[in-house]
């Protein structure tokens, strides 16, 4: 494994002990999505307090670096995200109300596990309209 991927594996341990941590409950992690044109990944999928089903986009960034985590998904990534994420209620076959949060998590310049900051952004497609 590189550094890259166990920074990344990290991030989304310390988001999914987040979630856990605020009473959500974790369904899914890392559910690949290769449908027709749609290719993407879930990082975590959850229920809130609210029995909402919430798709959880993880980014990680070290600090001082050009972007944050919350501003590195651009409009590519997004619209990504939105069309795995379609794909992926629709074969969970969830009904109800469901969004897509973002969770940053940043860590100091020298990359220690030990010293990070965690951000957590809800709803970010609010009020967008996508399609597939």
């Amino acid at each position: 494994m590189t550094n890259a991927q166990k920074i990344g594996q990290f991030a989304e341990d310390r988001a999914a002990d987040y979630i856990l941590s605020i009473g959500w409950k974790v369904i899914a992690r890392n559910v690949k999505i290769n449908v027709d044109n749609v290719r993407g990944e879930i990082d975590i999928a959850a229920i809130d307090n609210e029995n909402e089903l919430v798709i959880i986009e993880v980014r990680c960034r070290t600090f001082g670096k050009i972007q944050s985590p919350l501003d590195s998904v651009g409009a590519r990534k997004l619209h990504a995200l939105v069309k795995a994420s379609m794909v992926f209620v629709n074969d969970l076959g969830w009904e109800k109300f469901w969004r897509i949060d973002i969770i940053g998590i940043t860590l100091n310049e020298k990359q220690d596990l030990d010293d990070w900051t965690l951000e957590h952004v809800r709803d970010i497609t609010s009020g967008t309209n996508f399609s597939l």
